[in-house]
């Protein structure tokens, strides 16, 4: 009776504290726009359900050789590159602060070849989110109904069910996205909270620890060493939600949050603090705050008590959160309830965590169509302000990968998050850059070494990710990698790759339906992409006049792109679209008039 009370009354809050979607709100600030509770729901769900899986890996790796007792200190490398990461991004939305993410980071600060990769990288890495969390639901059910393993279609059918669901949700609007989002949310939080108290009264009853199967495997210093390193880059919790929230903060209202302008009232002495947190970028970094803190703690949390009782993934046949939560649970009367519940939601977060994937590739696809990567046709944005074509092809090229791994989750996760270290580098290398030209003296020397250091901390990462995964098929990201990058670059150079003026102004202002500064970035970046692709052009004619072989370049040298800083008019942030000059009178309502 007390378990179904306590998860009637999570259940309860959690429902009344979801953010709900009104008229006013898309009337004021458009369709589709959120705000902070929404935010954290749609853009944090891919990294608090790594809470599910991200620890055990860690001790999976451990555990086998005897080192699990040096847990702490890989986690203690978890933790650095989460607050190492998390202040990089949030220290990014000052600077761009309109959205894009390392995609305009990279193309204001690095080279347009940059910024292609990144292109490539976050498309396919959102794809294998939504793989790896569809299929890691489908397998949390069958471990459920004591399933896991005899049938791969069975993982497959659940996984593009699950899947399913989500896109079905996403395709309705974030509004109701982000309500179904937030409450189990809510409810992981209370439950989570439950257990620790659960976890807590199980030391002091003295509940014994699980006797050890089997004997640790004897290792060298050097193995020993090289497996402390897989376990950290194998416990890495997910990071694509910092990209998400860089590239998504253009979904979100550009008002202050109610913590913000209640601290405004009642503690104007932390002004600075609440000008931080103010706007649209405040509402970002209110989501990317939570990226400091929650990788490590979660992760010290699970390991203390993993260590503690002696469970790992595989003890009794359940996953170390599975152990811990029927350790925790059962302290409580009647908690098999309560366990089981958990499970359950494990299976609908994890589901539910493809979320963030969708969202952001909403985000960064309809730029990918401005700047001549994809084809034209994707672009299509509801009243709802959801761009349905990205999410409805997105969801099959992740069923599809579902098909090709049949099922399994344990060869689509070698692919999974190697990929988002490198817009994290790319960040690191573009703020560095950003430093040097706005700062002087000791701001100008420590913010460099900082930026440096989170980009060189993100390199270390991606090649560790790669080389920790490496006998588990880690290698192939590198083949599947090069062979993205260079049909980007094709598809780029071939005529669907090509944007004139008018074109790149009905993509983004009327199909898109972007407006003020995104609008104006994403103008600079399709110009700037179409002087790469004339560059090319013409790089590749003269290669092949070396052979005796003429072949002119079919078109005319693109508009200039111009400096980024009079694109984006900072100095005049009403001033018309930078397009406007090359448009017919009747191709641009705008252009004649400031906005």
């Amino acid at each position: 009776m007390v378990s179904m009370v306590l998860l009637a009354v999570f259940v309860f809050i959690a429902f009344r504290l979801a953010p709900r979607e009104r008229a006013s709100d898309a009337h004021v600030h458009g369709a589709g726009q959120i705000g902070l509770l929404a935010a954290i729901a749609l853009f944090g769900v891919d990294y608090f359900t790594s809470y599910y899986y991200a620890t055990g890996e860690m001790m999976h790796v451990l555990h086998p050789y005897g080192l699990e007792k040096y847990a702490y200190l890989t986690a203690g490398v978890i933790a650095l590159t989460n607050i190492t990461f998390g202040g990089l991004y949030m220290y990014s939305l000052g600077p761009f602060h309109e959205g894009g993410g390392s995609y305009t980071a990279s193309m204001r600060y690095l080279r347009p070849t940059v910024s292609l990769i990144v292109a490539v990288t976050l498309v396919e890495d959102y794809i294998l989110t939504i793989v790896v969390s569809a299929l890691s639901g489908g397998d949390q059910m069958l471990s459920i109904l004591n399933l896991y393993g005899k049938n791969w279609i069975y993982h497959f059918a659940l996984g593009a069910l699950f899947a399913t669901g989500t896109w079905f949700l996403t395709i309705r609007g974030r509004g109701e996205s982000a309500k179904f989002v937030f409450i189990l949310i809510g409810v992981f939080a209370f439950m989570t909270l439950t257990l620790g108290v659960g976890l807590v009264m199980a030391v002091q009853r003295g509940v014994p620890p699980a006797v050890a199967a089997e004997a640790p495997q004897a290792v060298t210093l050097g193995q020993a060493l090289m497996h402390m390193l897989t376990a950290s880059m194998k416990g890495m919790v997910a990071l694509t939600g910092l990209e998400a929230v860089s590239n998504g903060v253009q979904f979100m209202i550009h008002e202050d949050a109610g913590i913000v302008r209640w601290g405004k009232r009642r503690l104007p002495r932390l002004r600075r603090l609440w000008d931080f947190y103010s706007g649209r970028p405040g509402i970002g970094r209110f989501v990317q705050t939570s990226f400091l803190f929650y990788g490590g703690l979660t992760t010290f949390f699970l390991a203390a008590f993993s260590l503690h009782f002696n469970v790992f993934d595989g003890t009794y046949g359940r996953t170390l959160v599975g152990n811990l939560a029927y350790i925790g649970f059962t302290q409580v009367p009647v908690g098999d309830l309560l366990f089981w519940a958990y499970q359950i939601l494990a299976v609908l977060m994890l589901s539910a965590a493809s979320m963030t994937a969708l969202q952001d590739a909403q985000a960064t696809e309809w730029r990918d169509v401005a700047i001549g990567e994809i084809p034209e046709f994707v672009v299509y944005r509801d009243k709802r302000g959801t761009f349905t074509r990205s999410v409805t092809i997105t969801f099959i090229a992740a069923v599809l990968i579902m098909l090709l791994v049949r099922g399994q989750t344990t060869h689509a996760i070698p692919f999974y998050t190697i990929g988002v270290f490198l817009p994290i580098t790319a960040m690191g290398l573009a703020i560095r850059r950003h430093i040097l030209a706005h700062f002087t003296g000791r701001a100008r020397r420590w913010g460099a070494a900082v930026a440096g250091f989170s980009a060189a901390l993100s390199t270390v990462v991606f090649f560790g990710q790669i080389f920790g995964k490496w006998e588990e098929g880690g290698w192939i990201r590198i083949i599947t990698f090069s062979v993205l990058f260079g049909g980007a670059h094709l598809l780029l150079l071939s005529p669907l790759g090509y944007r004139d003026p008018q074109q790149i102004y009905r993509i983004v202002r009327e199909k898109a339906r972007v407006q003020g500064g995104m609008a104006s970035i994403v103008e600079w970046q399709s110009l700037k992409m179409q002087e790469y692709r004339y560059r090319l052009l013409v790089g590749i004619s003269r290669l092949w006049a070396m052979f005796g072989v003429r072949r002119p370049v079919r078109y005319d040298p693109p508009v200039p792109a111009g400096d980024y800083d009079h694109a984006l008019h900072v100095d005049d942030p009403l001033a018309p679209s930078l397009l406007a000059p090359y448009l017919a009178p009747t191709s641009a309502p705008e252009a004649s008039v400031r906005r």
